[in-house]
């Protein structure tokens, strides 16, 4: 008759690792996750901030948008000075203000978009209002400044309104 030997209660030992392996498994999944949600976290903490940069390096572009048709006047008076040969105090005092205004709206990054006639036609930074055929520039060449553009910091605030030769 063979003998039977009890055998020693191996599944607890067997039953408990598994919990414990099931728990570690639980565990980085719950690490990978927190991970997850970090990095998720850390993302758009990071585009908040560029985000709030920006708006801060463009708020002012709506006044200085306004502040350019001001500025436009008096750049038609000046104009309209230089016209009837005046070069008198009042010539002087709104040639002043004209250069205040810029000096202003550069501390702000506002630039003017420079350009003269023979320039080449950037569609980025003028407008063509119209062509002019039969000039003595080149075909795409700026022939004649309607209005100045302006940039804020590496934007276009305004393009430069120009006339285009064909």
């Amino acid at each position: 008759m063979a003998e039977d030997t009890p055998t020693p209660p191996a599944t607890d030992a067997t039953d408990e690792l598994a919990a414990v392996r099931a728990k570690l498994e639980a565990t980085e999944h719950e690490l990978h996750n927190y991970k997850l949600r970090l990095a998720d976290f850390e993302n758009t903490r990071k585009r908040l901030l560029r985000d709030a940069e920006i708006d801060r390096k463009y708020a002012a572009e709506g006044l200085a948008r306004d502040l350019l048709a001001a500025l436009d006047n008096l750049g038609r008076a000046l104009d309209a000075a230089n016209r009837a040969g005046d070069s008198g105090p009042l010539f002087t005092g709104v040639a002043a203000t004209a250069s205040q205004f810029l000096e202003t709206l550069k501390r702000y990054g506002v630039t003017r978009i420079e350009v003269e006639p023979g320039t080449a036609f950037d569609p980025n930074l003028h407008q063509a209002v119209m062509q002019q055929p039969g000039t003595e520039f080149e075909a795409g060449q700026v022939v004649q400044v309607l209005q100045q553009g302006f940039m804020l910091h590496d934007r276009v605030l305004r393009a430069a309104s120009v006339v285009v030769a064909g």
